[in-house]
C-alpha cells in the first residue's frame, strides 16, 4: 500500500538561534562518544542499521534546535532530515575496479551522484557475455550430434530451468535491501551466515577460477586447431602420439596464455574494462553470423563436401578428391586417398579390406534447413572412445578383419560419450548469471536492474540455445555434428561451416570471446577471494586480503593463477567443464536455499521488492541443482560437497564470530521455539532425564571466577550434552552495577571457554545475594528447557566468616531447591577436583547410598566416567545395613539391581550396629550448642546496637521534658513522674553499654517492663536507677555462667552420633577414593537449628578430600526398563 510522507517545516527564532546553537554544540561534544575506527577486517555496514553513516565533526550537532523534547534521543539517533540526507548522498562503488583505474591514471574523479549504469548496459549485456561463450562455439554442435536433438533439447531446458529458478531466488535476495559490491558471496553469506557464506564463497571462487582455465583451454584449442595449426611445439611422429602431443601443446600454450592474461590483469584492470566491449561485440557478431548462415542454407546451402567410405566418415584434410581412382588421359590413376589405405600407389597394391569392399561417397556436410536431415539427427549416438563416426542409413559391407588400424584416416570418438557426460560439459554454458549482481555497485538502481536484466538475459540465452539445438540438427549432417574438431570438413570449425559470410567470422569471434571471458574470470576471482579474506571468516586466508597500494589483490591474483594452472595442466576442456559445473551448481544450490529459508522464516526484514518468487520455486531450483550435480558426475559432486563441508567445519571451529542476521540463525531460533513448545507439553520421561545444571558461581573482587574447577566438574559431568546455565549474583542495583554485570558475564564466558563448558551464562544484580540466588533458582531457563539440578561449592570457611550470611544463604538455597523439586550437588574442596587436562589413571568413585532419593547417586558416577578424566576410575557402591537387615541378602539384591540398571560396580554392604553414644559425641554436641548460644548473644549487629542506643537517648530526653512540667498541673493520669535528676552523658553511655552487654533474656525482660500499664505510676529515685542499672549489668554475667550448665539437646546428640559414626565408616573405606558421593541430609524445618545443620555436615565430611553431596529432586532419574 502506498505510504504518504508529509514534511512539516519548523521555524527557528533567529534571536535564540545563536545561543541555542552554542549550547547544543557543547552538549553534543560532551555527550556523544567518538565514532569507532574500523580496521581492515571490520564491517561497518553490519554494525550500523543505516548505510554509510559517518559523523561529521563540524556539522553534526542537533539539527532541530527547537526539538527539546527529543534531546536525549538525538544523542544516539539522527533526525529524520539528517538520515534522509545521508541516504540521498549514499554511493556504493564496484569491487574496487573504478578506484584502481583512477589510481593508475593518477586522477581522482569527483562523483556527485552514484554510478549511472542502467539495466541494459550494467546487467543484461554482461550476463549475455558471460553466458554465451566457449561451449556454444566449440561443443554445442558435437553435443547435438552425440545426444540427438531431443536429448540435447532436454539438457538445455533442464540447465536453463535451473538457472532461471536460481535467478528468481537471487532477484528476491538482491532486492531485499541494498546489496553492496560482493555479489553472490555477499548475498549468500548474509543470508545463510558466515559458515555457509565462506564455504559457498570459496566454491564460487574455485568455480570462477576453473572457468578461467576452461576459457584459456578453449582459446588455445581454437588457436592451434583452426587458426595456426602449424604452431604446435610438440609434433606427433606417429598416429598414436597425436593425442599426447595435443595435450602437451595445450599445456605449454595454455600456461603462456595464463601468464600473459595475469600480467594484463596485474598491470591494469582498465585495459580489461576497455576491451570488454570489443569481446562483447565479437560474441554478438558471431551469433548474428550463425543465424544469417541458417537463413542462407534454406536458400543456397554452402559447399562443404564430406567423404564417406561405406558409411564411415573420413578425415579429408590430407586429400582433395573423394575417389579411389581417377581417369586422366584415358588412364586410371590412384588418388591420395588410395595411398592412405594401400601400401603402394599401384592398382595391384595390397589395400585395407574395408577399403576394397566399399565404395567412396561424397555428400554435403551442410544440406540445409529444408533438406529433412533433422529426422536423422533426432536420436542419440553414444559410444565408447575410439568408436568410428558412421552414417547409419548409408550402405556398408563389413570387413572380414574387424580390427581397426588407427593410422587410417577415419573420424572417431576421442572420449566415451553418455548422457551424464553431456550434461556436465554443457552446464558451464549457462553459468554467468551472477554477472549482474557482481556489478551491483555500478548500477543506478540495483533493485530494479538486477532482476530485470538477469531474467531477460537468461530468457534470451535460453532461447538462443534452444533454437541453436534445433537449427544445428536441421541444417548439418549428423556425421559432421559428431566430428568434434572438424576433421571431415578440412579442419574447419563445425559451427563456422554454417556461418555467413565466412567461417572465419566465427573462428575470430569465438577466439576473442574466449580471451575476454578468461580475462573476466582472472579479474573477478581474485576480488572475490579478497572479499572473503577481508571478511575475516577464514583465518588462513587473511594474507589474500592485502594487495597493491590501490587495493589491487596481488596475492589473490597469484593464488588464482596457481589454481588456474591446475586446470590448464589437465589440458582437456571436456574434463575441466564438469569440475567447474560442480562448484557453480553448489553456489546456485545455496542461493536457492537462502531464498527458501528466508521466505519460510518470514522474518520482518524479509521484504523483497521482487514479488515473483515463492519458496516452492526456490526448493525446486535447489533440488534441480542437487540432481544435476550427481547427474554430471557423482564423484565430483561428492568431492565438491566434502570441500564445502570441510570449509564449513573449519569456519565453525576456527573462524571469526560474525553476526550478520543470517537466515540459519533465524532457522535455529524457529526450531528452538518449536522444540521448547513441544517440550512444555509433558514432563520428560525417566529414560530421557539428564542433569540440566544451574551452576551457582562465586566471583572475586575483580569479578573473576573464584572456583573455575566448578566449571571443570560441570564439563566432566555433562560431556557437552544437555542444558548448562552458569550464573552468579552481584549485590546491588542493576542501575548501578549494569557495567560490572556485563564485565562479570564476559569473565565467566571466558572461564567457560577455557574450561570447555558449553552452555549459557547469566549474571544478575540483586539487592542481596539471598534474593538473587532465589530468583535464579525460580526463573532460570525457558519453558521446558529449565534446569533440574543445582550445582554449587561448599562454603568451606563458614566458621571463620565474620557474619552469618554465607552459611545462611547456603541453607536457604538448599531449602529452595528442595521446595522447587530440584536436585542439588554440593562439592567440597572444589579446588582440589581434577581439571579437564588431568587423567586419573587409577582409583575409585565411591557412592555411599544411605537413602534412595531417585537414583541420582548411581547415575552421576556413570556420567562422570563418560569423560576421559574419570574414564579409568572404577565405581564402588556402599550401602549401610542396620541391625534388623540381612546384609548378605541385601548385597545380592543390590547386585541384581545394578545388573538390571546396566551399571558395572563393586557392591559392599557396611553394617552399623547400634552402639552407645560415646563421650566424644556428647562432648562435641555440647561444644556445638555452647558455641551456638554464645553466637546468639553476640549476634546483635551494629545497626541494631545503634537503634537501641537511640531509643535510650530518646527515652531520656522525653523524661527530662516531663520533669520540667509541674507535677500538679498535669491532668494526664498515666504521666510518669521523673525526679529531679540530671542525666549526664556518662549516664547515657552507661545505658548504651548496658544495652550492648545484655543478653536475650534481659532484653526480653526490659521490653516487658517497658510495656507498663498506663494506670501504674512509677516514681524514680537515684537509688532505684543505680540498682536497676547494676541489675542489668549483672544479668549478662549470670547468662554466660549458665552456658556452662547447659545440657545438650537429645535430638542433636543423636544426629551428631550418626554423623560421627558414618564419617568413621566412610573414612575407613573411602579415604583413598578419587571421589566420594554422599547422600545430603535435609536441613531442619526449624530455622533455629541451621548452624547445627552446618556442623553436622562438616562432621560428616571430615577427613575426606573430594566429596560431592547429592540431594535428589524427588523423582526417579534412573530406570531398569528399556
Amino acid at each position: 500500500m502506498p505510504i504518504n510522507f508529509t514534511v512539516v517545516p519548523v521555524e527557528d527564532n533567529e534571536a535564540e538561534k545563536s545561543t541555542l546553537e552554542g549550547v547544543f554544540r557543547e552538549e553534543h561534544d560532551e555527550n556523544i562518544p567518538p565514532q569507532r575506527q574500523y580496521s581492515v577486517d571490520d564491517t561497518p555496514r553490519e554494525s550500523s542499521p543505516f548505510i554509510n553513516i559517518i559523523d561529521q565533526d563540524q556539522e553534526n550537532y542537533y539539527d532541530g534546535k527547537n526539538m527539546a523534547l527529543f534531546e536525549e534521543e538525538m544523542e544516539s539517533n539522527p533526525m529524520v532530515s539528517s538520515l534522509l540526507n545521508k541516504l540521498a548522498n549514499y554511493t556504493n562503488l564496484t569491487q574496487g575496479v573504478t578506484e584502481h583505474e583512477e589510481y593508475e591514471e593518477g586522477v581522482t574523479k569527483v562523483r556527485v551522484k552514484g554510478p549511472q549504469m542502467g539495466t541494459f548496459i550494467g546487467v543484461y549485456l554482461p550476463c549475455m557475455q558471460n553466458i554465451l561463450g566457449v561451449i556454444l562455439f566449440l561443443r554445442l554442435t558435437w553435443i547435438v550430434g552425440t545426444a540427438g536433438i531431443l536429448e540435447s533439447f532436454a539438457v538445455v531446458v533442464m540447465c536453463c530451468t535451473c538457472t532461471m529458478l536460481t535467478a528468481i531466488s537471487m532477484s528476491a535476495i538482491a532486492t531485499n535491501g541494498v546489496v553492496p559490491a560482493g555479489g553472490s558471496y555477499y548475498m549468500i553469506s548474509r543470508s545463510l551466515g558466515p559458515e555457509f557464506g565462506g564455504a559457498v564463497g570459496l566454491c564460487f571462487y574455485l568455480g570462477t577460477t576453473f572457468a578461467g582455465s576452461m576459457y584459456i583451454l578453449g582459446t588455445i584449442e581454437i588457436l592451434l586447431t583452426y587458426i595456426v595449426p602449424n604452431a604446435a611445439v610438440f609434433v606427433a611422429e606417429t598416429k598414436e602420439d597425436e593425442s599426447v602431443a595435443l595435450l602437451n601443446n595445450m599445456r605449454v600454450y595454455g600456461t603462456c596464455c595464463l601468464a600473459l592474461m595475469a600480467l594484463v590483469v596485474f598491470v591494469g584492470v582498465k585495459y580489461v574494462n576497455k576491451l570488454s566491449l570489443v569481446f562483447l561485440a565479437c560474441v554478438v557478431l558471431s551469433i548474428m553470423a550463425i543465424y544469417a548462415g541458417v537463413i542462407k542454407t534454406a536458400i543456397e546451402p554452402p559447399n562443404f563436401p564430406i567423404c564417406l567410405l561405406g558409411n564411415r566418415s573420413l578425415q579429408n584434410h590430407n586429400f582433395e578428391k573423394c575417389m579411389k581412382t581417377e581417369e586422366r588421359n584415358n588412364q586410371t590413376h590412384t588418388t591420395k586417398l588410395w595411398d592412405l589405405f594401400c601400401d603402394s600407389p599401384y592398382l595391384n597394391a595390397t589395400c585395407d579390406d574395408y577399403f576394397i569392399r566399399n565404395n567412396v561417397t561424397e555428400i554435403q556436410g551442410i544440406p540445409g534447413l529444408l533438406s529433412g536431415v533433422i529426422k536423422d539427427n533426432l536420436w542419440s549416438e553414444y559410444g565408447p572412445s575410439g568408436m568410428l563416426v558412421e552414417k547409419k542409413d548409408q550402405l556398408s559391407v563389413p570387413a572380414k578383419d574387424k580390427s581397426r588400424n588407427i593410422n587410417l584416416p577415419y573420424v572417431f570418438n576421442d572420449i566415451s560419450t553418455f548422457f551424464t557426460l553431456i550434461v556436465g560439459i554443457y552446464f558451464p554454458s549457462v553459468t554467468g548469471i551472477m554477472a549482474g549482481s557482481n556489478r551491483s555497485g555500478d548500477l543506478r538502481d540495483a533493485q530494479r536492474s538486477i532482476p530485470t536484466g538477469t531474467i531477460l538475459a537468461i530468457a534470451t540465452t535460453s532461447f538462443l540455445y534452444m533454437t541453436c539445438v534445433v537449427l544445428f540438427g536441421a541444417c548439418i549432417e549428423g556425421v559432421v555434428l559428431r566430428d568434434k574438431f572438424g576433421d571431415s570438413v578440412k579442419k574447419n570449425l563445425v559451427i563456422g561451416t554454417l556461418a555467413w559470410p565466412s567461417p572465419w567470422v566465427i573462428v575470430i569471434g569465438s577466439f576473442f570471446s574466449c580471451c575476454g571471458a578468461g580475462l573476466q574470470s582472472l579479474t573477478g576471482a581474485p576480488r572475490l577471494l579478497q572479499a572473503i579474506a577481508r571478511d575475516g571468516i577464514v583465518p588462513f586466508l587473511q594474507v589474500f586480503g592485502h594487495g597493491k597500494a590501490n587495493g589491487e589483490p596481488t596475492w589473490a591474483l597469484l593464488m588464482t593463477a596457481g589454481i588456474c594452472e591446475i586446470g590448464i595442466l589437465i589440458a582437456s576442456l571436456d574434463e575441466v567443464a564438469p569440475i567447474l559445473s560442480m562448484f557453480f551448481l553448489m553456489c546456485y544450490l545455496f542461493v536457492n536455499l537462502a531464498c527458501a529459508v528466508q521466505t519460510l522464516l518470514g522474518t520482518p526484514n524479509w521484504r523483497p521488492r521482487f514479488k515473483f518468487y515463492h519458496w516452492t520455486l526456490s526448493f525446486l531450483g535447489m533440488s534441480l541443482c542437487l540432481s544435476l550435480m550427481f547427474i554430471c558426475s557423482w564423484y565430483y559432486a561428492l568431492v565438491a560437497m566434502c570441500i564445502a563441508g570441510c570449509i564449513y567445519k573449519y569456519i565453525e571451529y576456527r573462524g571469526a564470530e560474525k553476526e550478520w542476521g543470517d537466515g540459519i540463525r533465524g532457522l535455529s531460533l524457529n526450531a528452538a521455539r518449536y522444540a521448547l513448545i513441544r517440550l512444555e507439553e509433558a514432563p520428560p520421561h525417566t529414560k530421557n532425564w539428564r542433569p540440566q545444571l544451574l551452576v551457582l558461581l562465586k566471583l572475586d573482587s575483580d569479578l573473576g571466577v573464584k572456583h573455575p574447577r566448578l566449571l571443570s566438574l560441570t564439563t566432566q559431568l555433562k560431556a557437552g550434552k544437555g542444558l548448562t546455565i552458569v550464573s552468579s549474583v552481584l549485590e546491588g542495583t542493576y542501575m548501578s552495577l549494569g557495567a560490572q554485570a556485563k564485565t562479570a558475564e564476559q569473565n565467566v564466558k571466558a572461564a567457560m571457554h577455557s574450561e570447555r563448558t558449553k552452555g549459557f551464562c547469566h549474571v544478575v544484580a540483586s539487592s542481596n545475594l539471598r534474593d538473587g540466588f532465589s530468583h535464579l533458582i525460580q526463573s532460570a531457563g525457558l519453558g521446558g528447557m529449565k534446569h533440574n539440578t543445582v550445582l554449587m561449592a561448599w562454603p568451606g570457611a563458614w566458621k571463620q566468616a565474620q557474619d552469618t550470611y554465607p552459611w545462611k544463604n547456603f541453607i536457604e538455597t538448599v531449602r529452595e531447591t528442595t521446595s522447587a523439586h530440584q536436585a542439588l550437588l554440593v562439592a567440597k574442596n572444589i579446588d582440589r577436583f581434577p581439571s579437564n587436562q588431568d587423567r586419573l589413571g587409577e582409583g575409585t568413585i565411591d557412592v555411599w547410598w544411605i537413602v534412595h532419593d531417585g537414583g541420582l547417586l548411581m547415575l552421576l558416577p556413570f556420567l562422570l566416567r563418560q569423560h576421559k578424566v574419570w574414564r579409568k576410575c572404577k565405581m564402588r557402591i556402599f550401602s549401610v545395613a542396620q541391625m534388623d537387615d540381612n546384609s548378605i541378602q541385601m548385597k545380592k539384591d543390590l547386585q541384581m539391581f545394578l545388573y538390571q540398571l546396566r551399571l558395572n560396580a563393586e557392591v559392599e554392604v557396611v553394617e552399623m550396629h547400634g552402639s552407645d553414644i560415646s563421650a566424644f559425641t556428647y562432648e562435641k554436641t555440647l561444644v556445638m550448642e555452647q558455641r551456638s548460644q554464645m553466637l546468639k548473644q553476640m549476634q546483635l549487629s551494629r545497626n541494631e546496637r545503634e537503634r537501641e542506643i537511640q531509643s535510650i537517648t530518646d527515652e531520656s530526653r522525653s523524661s527530662i521534658k516531663r520533669k520540667s512540667l509541674p507535677g500538679g498541673e498535669s491532668g494526664a493520669p498515666n504521666k510518669l513522674q521523673v525526679p529531679t535528676l540530671s542525666i549526664t552523658m556518662d549516664t547515657q553511655e552507661d545505658e548504651a553499654q548496658l544495652i550492648h552487654d545484655r543478653n536475650t533474656k534481659s532484653h526480653a525482660n526490659l521490653n516487658n517492663k517497658a510495656a507498663v500499664s498506663p494506670e501504674h505510676h512509677m516514681t524514680w529515685t537515684k537509688d532505684k536507677l543505680i540498682a536497676e542499672r547494676n541489675r542489668n549489668r549483672a544479668e549478662p554475667n549470670m547468662g554466660v555462667k549458665d552456658l556452662f550448665n547447659l545440657k545438650p539437646n537429645q535430638s542433636n546428640v543423636r544426629r551428631m552420633h550418626t554423623a560421627v559414626k558414618l564419617n568413621e565408616v566412610v573414612v575407613n573405606k573411602s579415604q583413598g577414593a578419587q571421589l566420594v558421593l554422599l547422600n545430603m541430609p535435609g536441613p531442619p524445618k526449624n530455622k533455629g537449628g541451621d548452624e547445627n545443620y552446618m556442623e553436622f555436615l562438616e562432621v560428616l565430611m571430615d577427613g575426606l578430600d573430594r566429596v560431592l553431596l547429592v540431594r535428589g529432586g524427588g523423582r526417579e532419574v534412573i530406570t531398569i526398563y528399556s
